[in-house]
């Protein structure tokens, strides 16, 4: 991809309604576009991140056996009324009527409809358990909007429903998915921390948010310190061992970690050290729930046991927030320059800059950069403007690359070009081919 072909809007000034750096950053850097209030066009640069997002909480999805599917962004309001709680969501929901008079609503979730799903299609236990996610776009009407894609009205999440014929098995698909999400956040390049919530509107006392620590947190929350040394790597897990996912839960659960809507103040100060005791701004970036038989009562999502007897089934439902997810990592990963990408995520593997577009060699060198990383499997962004030095580098600053290839007239008669860090900023003189390897190798750890 080459910059004098690319849509890349980026702005010098900073758009006054921007309050917090995630927003003012992604606008800045020409990823997103707001359409109305809480409501955004992801511009070129912006969806090639929200994609890269998509497809690593796809990967660990399928990994941990649930099963990809689609719904409607718009739902019948009578399944809302079966299962009670129509009238109770409240003004965040969006009610429409169709020509024919009809109530339907843009969807705010997907348990009434997954249910319907289920009731229609499974009888037997021997069905189970089943787990079913998709990624589709919510609104909710948020009184105030704000933040950006951090607090938008429209927005893209992941929403997983599983299905299982009794408390215990419904309580090892809630282990497995707090698995699941503990690798997604961390091949992001986030820490989210597991903490004890409240079931709101979807129900339930079985709930965990994950939260990235940071001040413009909407959350104010309160945590042992000892939690933040917690990394899961690259273990590899068995998600149908309940043991081993029972380990994972009770590893990153067992030290106090609540929002301020579960915070028990006596509770806190006996179980954690004074010296230990944190309080913070948290981010939502997700949220897993148990909420039993709720659901499944209530419209009739019923299985035959093995026992011979129909009864209803457990059900919990799993959410990543998929777009407010940029604004987390930005807000986790920047300097006053701009973003910083994690190399999971970022939007482009590397940039070349060319120093001195026009020169033969200079161009020369860039082509032959650009067609060697794209032979490794990477995709750069080359900057071939008719630009400054200064302004090129202030682009790939701002739109937070993690690697950058310098090419210039005086280091190719040496033979090398300048591999620079954005997150170090240190930068090293290699061979154009020398410089490719590494690049691969760095990116073999996030395929």
């Amino acid at each position: 991809m080459r910059l004098t072909r690319y849509f890349l809007p980026v702005l010098k000034e900073t758009p006054a309604e921007a309050q917090i750096v995630s927003h003012r950053l992604m606008l800045r850097a020409g990823m997103i576009k707001q359409a109305s209030a809480g409501i955004y066009s992801w511009l070129p640069l912006g969806y090639r991140v929200l994609r890269r997002i998509e497809e690593i909480v796809h990967q660990e999805q399928t990994r941990a056996g649930h099963i990809p599917m689609l719904m409607p962004t718009l739902q019948s309001a009578d399944l809302w009324r079966e299962s009670g709680r129509y009238d109770d969501y409240g003004e965040e929901m969006l009610r429409i009527k169709d020509r024919h008079g009809r109530d339907i609503l843009y969807g705010p979730t997907n348990e009434e409809l997954i249910t319907d799903i289920f009731r229609a299609h499974v009888g037997s236990y021997r069905d189970l358990p089943l787990t079913l996610y998709h990624i589709q776009w919510k609104f909710r009407d948020e009184i105030r909007p704000r933040f950006g894609v951090m607090r938008g009205r429209e927005f893209l999440m992941k929403d997983g429903y599983n299905f299982d014929v009794d408390k215990d098995a419904a309580l090892h698909a809630y282990n497995r998915h707090l698995v699941s999400y503990l690798r997604t956040y961390e091949r992001m390049g986030l820490q989210a921390i597991p903490m004890r919530a409240d079931g709101g509107p979807i129900g339930g006392d079985y709930t965990h948010e994950f939260l990235v620590l940071a001040e413009t947190g909407e959350s104010e929350v309160f945590y042992d310190s000892a939690i933040t040394d917690l990394r899961f790597g690259d273990r590899a897990v068995d998600f149908d061992s309940v043991a081993e996912c029972q380990a994972v839960l009770e590893e990153f659960t067992s030290r106090y970690a609540r929002t301020d809507e579960t915070h028990d103040e006596g509770v806190f100060h006996a179980q954690v050290p004074e010296d230990r005791r944190r309080s913070a701004r948290g981010i939502e970036v997700g949220q897993i729930f148990y909420f039993g038989t709720k659901y499944s009562d209530a419209m009739g999502a019923t299985v035959v046991n093995p026992d011979g007897q129909r009864v209803p089934v457990h059900m919990g439902s799993h959410g990543i927030g998929v777009s407010r997810l940029l604004g987390a990592i930005i807000e986790a990963s920047h300097d006053d320059k701009g973003i910083i990408w994690p190399e999971g995520v970022t939007p482009f593997h590397a940039g070349i800059v060319n120093l001195k577009q026009g020169d033969a060699a200079a161009d020369a060198a860039c082509e032959g950069l650009y067609a060697a990383l794209r032979a490794k499997g990477l995709e750069p962004l080359y900057d071939d403007r008719e630009e400054r030095a200064g302004a090129k580098f202030a682009t790939m600053d701002l739109i937070g690359l993690p690697w950058r290839i310098t090419v210039g007239p005086r280091g190719l008669a040496k033979g090398v070009v300048e591999l620079t860090s954005r997150r170090t900023g240190e930068s090293e003189e290699l061979s154009p081919e020398a410089a490719v390897d590494r690049l691969a190798q760095v990116y073999a750890a996030h395929p």
